[in-house]
């Protein structure tokens, strides 16, 4: 019978033994499903077979072997799982493989954080240690999914995807007011004409960016965090890794009030508003 024990090398401190069984309580590699996911650390490295683990117990070890010669060659800290292709299809969809292969196994790594890589070369034991290999090295490019690049982005709300996120919401000098929506929310089309109309006010301040993303065709990086539509954060220049979510009314002098408070630099905005009321006293007085 395969070993998938690890050995305990600790002192014996009752805290200490508690941590060590909790982290290592599926081994070696440990069976994925959908009611223990969050009982397994990151980075993980998991193998989807198309098989039924608790209906082929003897199928799932064979496999889970396999895995496992890559996981006891491994000196730094990373994790191993085997899950079913069936119970995970949609998962698959989003590392962008195909959950209907059911005849080759397939392979995806998930980051600390959340970030996702996956395994183009056919399965096997040498692929499968070359790929972990490189992924510990930093030689693995991060899979997002992303619709395409815009071809023109110079309207006053800019289209962000997954691929131009850094560069224009992580952009460290600029203040970025972002909305994550989704094409079928009313709440989000009936907020488009005001933000566009926002994004107009303030098209002449060169520090402060309007901008919006589909959050159901990209992938929406750590920290933000979006679990309904629209979302809005703002990310201020100098402050990327600690963005606000935006919790305020969704009128256009809403945003702008905000925006006055919380803008790294002053807003041109409020110089020609103050330049209309002027105009505005002036014809008053005549």
């Amino acid at each position: 019978m395969e070993d998938n024990s690890v050995k305990y090398d600790g002192p014996i401190k009752k805290f200490k033994l508690e941590k060590f069984i909790k982290d290592n309580a599926n081994g070696l590699c440990g069976h994925l499903t959908s009611d223990n996911s969050d009982q397994f650390k990151k980075p993980l490295v998991t193998v989807y077979f198309d098989v039924d683990f608790k209906r082929n117990a003897k199928g799932g070890c064979f496999e889970s072997h396999r895995v496992m010669k890559v996981a006891k060659q491994q000196t730094e800290e990373i994790f191993f799982a085997v899950a079913s292709t069936t119970d995970f299809s949609r998962e698959l969809d989003e590392y962008g493989l195909d959950s209907e292969q059911k005849d080759k196994p397939q392979v995806t790594i998930t980051g600390k954080k959340g970030e996702k890589y996956k395994m183009e070369e056919a399965f096997s034991v040498d692929n499968l240690a070359a790929f972990v290999t490189k992924f510990l090295a930093g030689e693995v490019e991060q899979y997002l999914k992303s619709e395409a690049v815009p071809e023109s982005n110079d309207g006053p709300v800019k289209v962000v995807v997954a691929k131009t996120f850094d560069e224009i919401v992580n952009d460290d000098s600029k203040d970025v007011l972002i909305e994550f929506y989704a094409p079928w929310c009313g709440h989000c089309k009936n907020l488009e004409p005001k933000y566009k109309e926002l994004g107009e006010k303030l098209s002449d301040d060169d520090n402060i960016v309007i901008a919006k993303m589909d959050a159901t065709a990209n992938d929406v990086p750590s920290p933000f965090q979006v679990s309904g539509f629209p979302t809005i954060y703002w990310a201020p220049a100098g402050g990327k890794d600690n963005p606000k979510k935006y919790q305020g009314g969704r009128e256009v002098t809403d945003f702008l009030d905000y925006i006055k408070k919380e803008a790294t630099n002053p807003v041109n905005i409020e110089e020609e508003e103050e330049e209309k009321k002027k105009k505005k006293k002036k014809k008053t007085e005549l």
